[in-house]
């Protein structure tokens, strides 16, 4: 075998493996391999496409990273017209259907049964096996195409490579997120100070609505295919086309089944009615479709619903037990969030022993007392929530649930602020689960990434009196002695964890800022606010006006910065990271000097625009000699302005009288 054939052997086998291994990370959320052995592999893969550009494939592991800014969604009108399908929630109905059936086209017939996934519907149309565009359901008549957006997901085929496939076809199904991602996610939101998903269809939904596919990658989707259509009729039977379409590599569900009678749907239904919660994403019934198209055909339809379908839905399975206590937990950002302990019973598969209560408007609501009878339900089949009581049940003088007053942890008096659900210990430096919880953090892998430092050994060294800080990791080293006393912490480890603590003071300052754990400052905010500001200085120095200047930073999260700041433990701890050598200061990129025709023109950049990403602008500003500012006032020159730019940025340039520009204005200046 020649060298060139040996690199392309190579090439397919690193990104079928990357493939895999990005499924199961992002997708399932149950990686197989370190991170450290990814990004070597996809380092290794990313050098061998460059040696070898004509391996390169458009839709390699290397790539897929989305990217692209949707400046609006475009309404497409769907080919075949996407129709909802008749719901029942009982056997009579489905034995009625069934009987319907029998009576339009006789005995000789055949079911398929599918897991009716609770998700988006999407429809994709492939051009010679390459995948052109995406839709989703919409009125069923029209929806919006996002097709960007459906590149990105791992499980649906960009190109097919192989297959007897027809050169124009649209296959159908429903875009979904595994549970243990939408946890690991959910909580991620809920650390930044971002509203909460209620469930993994919400998320997934409100993922397919991101005008940038970058935002998109990082959101780990799923898809399972279910139907397809095609100009020419390739096959006989539905069942026939979920084999082709699994064998020409989509994503097929193994959970299907071809039944020849209702009983056998009526096993399949119960059968998955238990079951289901074993599954890793969540299903709301079983859908059930007559086998041969001929057949389907000769039904017809309604004028909303296909006669030959229908689905068979599940109800939220509710259970009675007694509230036992209700206790207060304190998270990472101060909110104090309060929790049921219930008498143990069994739930949608599992035994449930708390359940949430979200905030002190709940309790009210549920008008909770002490050892109430509750209605307990898991929220998206994910989260158990109480959702009612039974009043009948209540001891007579049961006093109501109070929501405390003061931190549990700490004594703090709690505060609440206008317009919030939430109360807040304010005690952020001298708070144990905040301080414990922020350095879980900083240490985490969206922000430092400083391995050998997880949850226990942060708990353990907080309760040795090893860390109070933050800042307090980077003096770990002077502990050395110490350390190797404890449990599960030989030399080897212990080198690994300070070697980790060194590397992570070459990361950038937007993960040391997303690191600090400021409320409502997540990954995207802190990457916006260091491309703006530069360096902590000039952050720390920001008004209210100029950091709600900068693209979408909002009122709320410039407030909270402010309060950050303003606090001398939070000052000096700045200050010492400083000093121990973290980056406060972003990275800039060389610019080289295309031409003088910007110079002495400042600008601000907002909005998004069709051709070029605001990055992609600034640099041409950059390039061409002008200067870019990070907040508006009368220094500024011109405000570069594209689609859907804040209403304050334009208010406030309109009454300085600062010309607004286009980008192919500002293209026209050079």
């Amino acid at each position: 075998m020649s060298a060139v054939q040996q690199a392309k052997q190579l090439i397919d086998t690193l990104t079928t493996e990357l493939r895999q291994h990005n499924y199961n990370y992002y997708v399932l959320a149950q990686p197989s391999i370190s991170d450290y052995d990814f990004d070597k592999k996809l380092e290794q893969l990313a050098t061998l496409e460059k040696q070898h550009p004509e391996f390169a494939d458009p839709d390699s592991p290397t790539q897929l990273v989305g990217g692209e800014i949707t400046k609006e969604f475009k309404t497409v009108k769907h080919r075949w017209p996407m129709l909802s399908l008749g719901n029942t929630y009982n056997e009579q109905e489905l034995l009625d259907f069934d009987q319907r059936i029998r009576k339009a086209i006789g005995d000789n017939f055949e079911y398929v049964c599918e897991l009716k996934f609770d998700g988006l519907s999407m429809s994709m149309t492939y051009e010679n096996g390459k995948l052109v565009r995406a839709v989703t359901r919409g009125n069923g008549v029209e929806g919006d195409e996002v097709t960007t957006n459906v590149r990105t997901i791992h499980s649906v085929p960009k190109k097919l490579d192989h297959g007897n496939y027809p050169d124009l076809f649209e296959i159908r199904g429903e875009v979904f997120m595994h549970r243990k991602a939408f946890e690991r996610l959910n909580d991620d939101r809920i650390e930044s100070g971002e509203v909460a998903y209620a469930n993994p269809r919400n998320f997934a939904s409100g993922t397919m609505k991101l005008q940038d596919s970058g935002e998109v990658a990082k959101r780990p989707l799923d898809c399972f295919l279910y139907f397809l259509y095609t100009e020419k009729v390739l096959f006989k039977t539905h069942w026939e086309s979920l084999q082709a379409a699994k064998s020409w590599g989509f994503h097929v569900s193994e959970h299907s089944k071809l039944c020849g009678t209702i009983t056998e749907v009526l096993d399949f239904i119960n059968y998955w009615e238990e079951k289901r919660f074993g599954l890793s994403f969540d299903i709301d019934g079983i859908v059930i479709k007559v086998n041969n198209y001929s057949q389907q055909e000769e039904l017809g339809f309604t004028a909303k619903v296909p006669r030959w379908a229908i689905a068979y839905k599940y109800k939220a399975e509710q259970v009675e037990t007694v509230l036992e206590s209700v206790v207060y937990n304190v998270g990472r950002t101060g909110a104090v969030t309060p929790v049921a302990n219930l008498k143990p019973i069994q739930l949608a598969g599992t035994t449930v022993k708390r359940a949430t209560l979200h905030n002190a408007n709940q309790i009210l609501l549920l008008d909770l007392h002490e050892g109430d009878s509750v209605y307990v339900e898991k929220g998206g089949e994910i989260i158990p929530k109480i959702i009612s009581v039974n009043p009948a049940k209540r001891k007579p003088g049961a006093p109501a649930i109070e929501y405390i007053t003061h931190c549990p942890a700490c004594g703090t008096l709690l505060e609440r602020k206008e317009g919030e659900a939430a109360f807040y210990c304010p005690n952020d430096e001298g708070c144990p689960p905040q301080i414990v919880s922020k350095m879980q953090h900083f240490v985490g892998r969206k922000a430092m990434n400083i391995d050998g430092l997880g949850d226990e050994t942060i708990e353990t060294m907080y309760q040795k009196d090893f860390l109070a800080h933050i800042s307090d990791i980077y003096d770990l080293h002077l502990h050395y002695d110490e350390l190797k006393t404890m449990d599960r912490f030989g030399e080897k480890s212990i080198r690994n964890m300070l070697d980790g603590i060194e590397k992570s003071k070459q990361m950038p300052f937007e993960k040391v800022l997303f690191g600090l754990g400021i409320r409502y400052i997540g990954e995207t905010v802190a990457k916006k606010l260091v491309a703006y500001f530069k360096t902590i200085e000039r952050l720390q120095a920001a008004s209210l006006e100029e950091l709600v200047a900068v693209d979408e930073i909002g009122e709320r999260i410039a407030q909270s910065l402010i309060e950050y700041f303003e606090g001398e433990k939070h000052r000096e701890e700045i200050t010492k990271l400083q000093s121990q050598g973290l980056q406060f200061v972003s990275e800039e990129k060389e610019v080289v000097l295309q031409s003088e025709s910007l110079s002495g023109k400042t600008f601000i950049i907002s909005g998004t625009f069709e051709k070029y990403s605001r990055d992609e602008l600034k640099d041409i500003i950059e390039q061409n000699g002008g200067k870019i500012l990070s907040s508006i006032s009368a220094k500024l020159n011109y405000l570069v302005a594209g689609d859907n730019m804040g209403p304050a940025k334009l208010e406030k340039a309109n009454k300085l009288n600062i010309p607004i520009i286009s980008d192919e204005e500002l293209l026209g200046m050079i």
